[in-house]
């Protein structure tokens, strides 16, 4: 897996030695940072959610985010997200990585909101579930102009709207979509 474009653009991360991690590919990638590229500055938080390798926080950092959390429930995903930071050179104040799953991060008190948020679980999770949850907590996860984009199956239908939180686009390539979601 390669980082698309930006400072680390060509650079090869590692991957996982077991099939587990389902990467998001990089031609999905590429169309949600074309979607995300003006929103992406120096002071610019990104959350990656069931991060696996890391690629999209580390493509987001490439691009001119200026922070990424990184987010999964397995140690052996945290240590490889931690060695593709090294690998890169990525400076330390610039990320932070947490051993989690995905709800019970966004149901703790932040210290700071995100700006952007991309969850990409297993496509067996409980999508509702996590997207009631986060709308739940959604003032203390997202800025005023904050999104959420969730990735998923296509079969996997996910609701317009939660709470306070919207859905404004989808965006289907093959069998995966991506979902679009904002603070009403």
């Amino acid at each position: 897996m390669r980082i698309i474009a930006g400072e680390y653009r060509g650079l090869i991360l590692k991957s996982p030695t077991n099939h587990k991690t389902r990467p998001t590919s990089d031609r999905l990638r590429e169309t949600l940072f074309n979607i995300l590229n003006p929103k992406i500055d120096a002071e610019t938080r990104f959350l990656d959610l069931c991060a696996g390798t890391g690629a999209i926080g580390i493509e987001a950092l490439s691009r001119g985010a200026g922070f990424a959390g990184f987010v999964d429930k397995s140690m052996r995903a945290c240590a490889l997200i931690e060695e593709n930071l090294d690998l890169l050179q990525i400076p330390d104040e610039q990320t932070e990585v947490f051993h989690s799953t995905a709800e019970k991060y966004i149901s703790r008190k932040q210290a700071t909101t995100w700006d952007i948020v991309f969850y990409d679980p297993p496509y067996k999770e409980n999508y509702r579930q996590f997207l009631f949850e986060f709308a739940s907590n959604v003032s203390n996860l997202l800025n005023d102009d904050g999104i959420l984009v969730v990735e998923h199956h296509t079969k996997n239908t996910l609701p317009d709207a939660v709470g306070e939180v919207r859905r404004w686009r989808v965006l289907k390539q093959g069998e995966t979509q991506l979902s679009f979601y904002e603070k009403n």
